[in-house]
């Protein structure tokens, strides 16, 4: 429940209980399993007898609805298959253009945040890295400034997502004034917060937000109004675009919602043909199996919810393990810079998907190296130099040695919906002090909650060594 007092409290109680053993949760007489061994997590995650507790699917569909980590089942199941396409490498490969330019607009908005850090005058080193000396420099000159970097990440996310994933403005990078990108932050504000007592409460007495709503309560309302109004108007004006040139929307429209609109589409409209005879299996004449407008919509907020937050949290923690770690901050930066010069710059939301050339522009970079070179970008080209970016193997290991040390998620949840036996590949010791040995199986009833503590195995010393809390 506390990453601050889960990092010590996991190595405590595997040295003291074992692999797997029973805790207490809420009162007395909540007993729950947790569990290091990795036969018996592989074991809970891959079954469908272990689902997320119908408390954690309440607390998330207030906030997206029926969006796929609502959903369990066969409904999961249904969402996740729709989605699929969406996350191919080669869906993935074509947001690349996105990607790039609200990471430059990113850096350009950190760069206005330091009016005097570089004059006109100034002259940029040739060497690289960067000396020093120009670096203590630019540090003095920057002094007293703060950057909330998670905040700035945060924002850019939003933008990427919207254009990425629902081909949608959210100008969060510019301003943040945008209608539904401020009802979406003002509505992840309240559930950053927790659920607390009252939100308990509300769970097993949902009347208690009716009557008595609270402050955040009258937030979140307001702000899935204004969500659902916009969401709407973006669903309608999809499917009218995908109906007027369907043939040119599947040879270049990727995004999620396009794939999802024009599922439901085909759906309606071949359905009520003699011809839906010829529909692919998984579409179905089933009103129980297509996602509706909300629906649509639920889907939407899940990934803003789910990505947003999670990706800020993640960078904001690798650009500081890279500050406290110059010589990895250094080799990183040459492996990147060794393939910057091939990756063109791309500056307009408007010109994503066509060749561009951006005008000239006044640019002060917090380096001692000079600012890229702007040149015409098409596509492919981007996407070409992307493959080099996934490529690089010095960049990889960084990004995930900093989700292994500050997991966004750092535990999850799940609860027996029936009797099971679960393997095991360590011995565990009952409570009339019987001993399962490894390769056995132990009894979980039906109801009870598992605890699979993502922190405590990324930072077990068992399985990372003695320097497992180290970024290296």
């Amino acid at each position: 429940m506390f990453p601050s007092r889960s990092l010590g409290t996991h190595e405590e109680w595997q040295i003291k209980y074992g692999k797997t053993f029973r805790f207490q949760g809420f009162g007395r007489h909540d007993f729950r399993m947790m569990s290091f061994d990795f036969r018996a997590i592989s074991h809970i995650l891959n079954s469908p007898t272990y689902e997320k507790p119908w408390q954690t699917r309440a607390l998330l569909a207030r906030l997206i609805g029926r969006g796929i980590f609502s959903m369990e089942g066969s409904e999961h199941k249904f969402q996740r298959r729709l989605i699929g396409p969406a996350f191919t490498h080669l869906s993935v490969k074509s947001m690349a253009p996105i990607f790039l330019q609200k990471a430059q607009q990113l850096c350009d908005r950190w760069d206005a945040l330091f009016p005097e850090h570089f004059s006109e005058t100034d002259s940029y080193l040739s060497d690289f890295p960067p000396a020093y000396d120009a670096v203590e420099a630019d540090v003095e000159r920057a002094q007293g400034v703060t950057i909330d970097v998670a905040q700035w990440i945060s924002r850019a996310s939003f933008d990427v997502i919207g254009l990425a994933g629902f081909d949608y403005k959210f100008k969060a990078l510019d301003d943040g004034s945008e209608e539904v990108y401020g009802a979406y932050r003002r509505m992840f504000d309240v559930a950053d917060k927790g659920p607390r007592l009252r939100g308990i409460l509300e769970l097993y007495f949902p009347i208690i937000r009716t009557l008595w709503p609270d402050h955040g309560t009258k937030v979140t309302n307001e702000s899935l109004r204004i969500i659902d109004k916009a969401g709407k108007k973006l669903i309608s004006a999809k499917k009218a675009s995908i109906v007027a040139e369907t043939s040119k929307r599947e040879s270049q429209q990727k995004d999620i919602l396009s794939l999802l609109s024009t599922l439901i589409l085909l759906i309606l409209l071949l359905c009520t043909d003699i011809k839906a005879l010829t529909v692919k299996a998984n579409l179905s004449n089933d009103s129980s199996k297509r996602l509706s407008d909300k629906e649509l919509l639920d889907q939407c907020s899940t990934f803003l919810l789910a990505g947003s937050d999670s990706v800020s949290l993640a960078l904001s923690w690798c650009l500081h393990f890279l500050s406290l770690n110059p010589e990895i901050q250094t080799r990183v930066r040459e492996e990147i810079s060794s393939i910057a010069a091939a990756v063109p710059s791309v500056i307009d939301d408007d010109d994503l998907f066509i060749p561009i050339t951006p005008a000239p522009k006044k640019r002060f970079r917090a380096s001692a190296t000079p600012p890229p070179t702007y040149r015409t970008a098409t596509h492919q080209s981007i996407c070409d130099s992307w493959d080099q970016i996934e490529a690089s193997p010095y960049l990889d290991a960084v990004v995930r040695e900093t989700l292994r040390l500050c997991p966004p998620v750092h535990s999850t949840i799940r609860v027996a919906t029936a009797d099971d036996q679960i393997p095991i590949s360590h011995p565990v010791v009952l409570q009339d002090g019987t001993i399962v040995k490894n390769g056995e199986s132990i009894s979980i009833r039906k109801g009870s909650y598992i605890h699979i503590p993502i922190e405590g195995l990324n930072l077990s010393t068992e399985i990372w060594g003695s320097d497992a809390l180290e970024f290296k």
